[in-house]
């Protein structure tokens, strides 16, 4: 099975996109994760990225196309994937059709802008390896270390107030008209949020059975 999980930042794609890799065996692409290593190594790529995430704003369409088709070239995910962040365009949607990538459904995740701006202030990841928690949502274990493997919790720059306000701006301007896009195709799957991740899921898996 191929989805692409699409909504606004602080809609619960990452979470939904781990829960689902366990529950399907599929693969999960994250461009944000796959644009954060590159950063933290300092990959040209990563350099030329870094200053666009920084300031709130879209990574361009070539950086994003390449680092992706890069990795559904290998072998995990020749039974299927999960696409957490991407399309992210319009151009990029259609790059992906042009790359002759199938998808079977598009997850539409639907969660007011008022809900994600007090969502993402609560939001921490892991330093080291990437892990995400929400204080009140999601807690670690012990508070600000990683269950995962100990690291230091930290604010990511984008989950900070100011950078919310731009991203959910840039998400409407250039994110969202996918939805349409995607409707038009048969492929979009609308998942209201239900209040908690568990209802969430359940619906999302309710959906794919459908």
């Amino acid at each position: 099975m191929k989805l692409i999980l699409l909504g606004a930042p602080g809609a619960g794609k990452g979470t939904q996109a781990e829960i689902l890799c366990d529950k399907l065996g599929l693969p999960t692409i994250s461009t944000g994760n796959i644009l954060r290593a590159a950063v933290k190594d300092g990959t040209p790529m990563g350099l030329k990225a870094k200053s666009y995430m920084d300031a709130g704003a879209l990574v361009p369409d070539d950086v994003i196309v390449g680092i992706v088709k890069e990795r559904l070239a290998q072998p995990d995910c020749a039974g299927g994937f999960i696409l957490d962040g991407m399309p992210r365009t319009i151009a990029q949607g259609e790059a992906l059709e042009q790359m002759g990538v199938e998808i079977d459904k598009v997850l539409n995740l639907v969660v007011s802008d008022e809900a994600i701006t007090e969502r993402m202030s609560g939001r921490r990841v892991c330093a080291k390896c990437g892990a995400s928690y929400h204080i009140k949502n999601k807690p670690s274990a012990k508070p600000g270390v990683c269950d995962r493997c100990g690291g230091e919790l930290v604010i990511r720059k984008d989950d900070e107030p100011a950078t919310v306000l731009d991203r959910l701006k840039a998400y409407h301007d250039q994110t969202e008209p996918l939805v349409a896009f995607y409707r038009e195709r048969g492929k979009l799957v609308e998942i209201p949020d239900q209040g908690s991740i568990e209802a969430t899921n359940a619906l999302i898996l309710k959906e794919l059975e459908a």
